[in-house]
């Protein structure tokens, strides 16, 4: 895959150690990477999608953070289901599901 329709950051709260240790990791941001690649993978999107995993991106509070290119569209508070809801919606339908914005 060497241009992605889409590419997905998603805060894991990595350091430049490789130590995950912080907010977005705390709340499960690892869990929330791993729905976007089994949401990804299970509508067959592996072609169009990129999911990448990324240190922190400085607004802890709204964690699990993910960003969404080429749009460059912040989600966050994420749950699982939230992703479910945002690879239908973005991913799938190119709607910006508003109500995760931030």
């Amino acid at each position: 895959m060497t241009n992605p329709k889409y590419h997905v950051f998603v805060c894991t709260s990595c350091r430049t150690n490789g130590v995950q240790k912080g907010f977005c990791f705390n709340k499960g941001s690892v869990d929330i990477v791993n729905k976007f690649m089994q949401e990804i993978e299970d509508r067959e999107l592996s072609g169009e999608v990129m999911i990448t995993n990324t240190g922190c991106f400085g607004i802890c509070s709204r964690g699990p953070i993910a960003v969404v290119y080429p749009q460059g569209v912040w989600y966050g508070d994420l749950t699982p289901e939230k992703v479910e809801e945002i690879v239908e919606r973005h991913i799938e339908n190119g709607e910006v599901v508003k109500e995760y914005q931030i």
